[in-house]
């Protein structure tokens, strides 16, 4: 009889034992499953899986957390697509797509452009612009039109170069955007800009803003693109440049220029945006259109 007690006990100890065994060897799976998943989530959401090279010749992508400002509100200076208030130039073949003006100064500052005035005397006109021109000397109500405008633009530059919120990101590639792919954002720099030849990406959806607040000179080499992917639109674009903004030749440049001194287009070059300058805009044989 004690026999059989024993015998019993040890069977049961061993089944004890076996389901033991049998719950650690699942649990340890368990774990090492949800380890595996833990790792795959983590690799696919921060991109911390390998990734092959980049080539030298790859542009870079700008990786900050860049928020996407709100569109600068030009007012009555979005009228025009040419604004400035010392002059306006052109020689050779030129192509302009929109109204243009100056203001203070008189029409006699746009030149090169064979301007016939319109039988009301409140604008002018020449073929080589689709649209108005207007100047401050013009009849009734232009004056007046003009004045707001240009103070609107003023306004725009001044409320854009002052702008702190979203946070702005400084000194970005020291200045040098050649090369590079930039997310919408606003970006801040305390020296000049610089594209070379090589152009630069403004990567973001239709909606995406980009504002660039610029101390000294834009620079744009001959034969530069900016480049928009994603759906970007050169009318959410402001390069706000308180020294001048040279366009080389050839250049495909996007967006709203607006600078405290002088804009200068140069042969061959093509601009989608607006030229709005508190001096003189000069163009040689160049397009521009909004």
């Amino acid at each position: 009889m004690n026999k059989e007690i024993h015998l019993t006990k040890r069977l049961s100890f061993r089944q004890n034992q076996g389901r033991s065994k049998l719950f650690i060897a699942v649990w340890g799976l368990v774990l090492l499953f949800g380890a595996v998943a833990s790792g795959c989530q983590k690799d696919s959401s921060t991109g911390t899986s390998p990734n092959p090279a980049l080539s030298s010749t790859t542009p870079t992508v700008d990786g900050s957390l860049a928020v996407s400002p709100a569109p600068l509100n030009l007012k009555t200076a979005a009228d025009f697509t040419i604004l400035s208030e010392t002059g306006i130039s052109t020689t050779g073949v030129t192509s302009i797509t929109g109204d243009i003006g100056v203001s203070p100064i008189a029409g006699t500052a746009i030149t090169g452009f064979g301007l016939i005035m319109n039988t009301n005397n409140q604008s002018s006109h020449t073929p080589i612009v689709t649209g108005l021109v207007y100047a401050a000397n013009y009849a009734p109500p232009t004056p007046s039109k003009m004045t707001t405008a240009i103070s609107d633009m003023k306004t725009a530059f001044t409320t854009a170069n002052g702008l702190t919120s979203p946070a702005p990101i400084v000194e970005k590639y020291a200045g040098d955007l050649s090369g590079q792919t930039l997310r919408p954002g606003l970006y801040k720099w305390s020296t000049g800009v610089l594209v070379t030849n090589v152009g630069t990406t403004l990567r973001g959806g239709p909606n995406a803003v980009w504002i660039f607040q610029i101390a000294q000179n834009l620079t744009v080499r001959n034969g530069a693109i900016i480049h928009l992917l994603g759906g970007a639109q050169a009318k959410n674009i402001y390069w706000v440049v308180s020294g001048r903004a040279a366009l080389g030749t050839t250049v495909n440049f996007s967006g709203i220029i607006l600078s405290k001194t002088l804009i200068s287009v140069n042969t061959g070059a093509k601009v989608t945006g607006r030229l709005l300058a508190q001096t003189a805009v000069t163009l040689i044989a160049s397009s521009v259109k909004p």
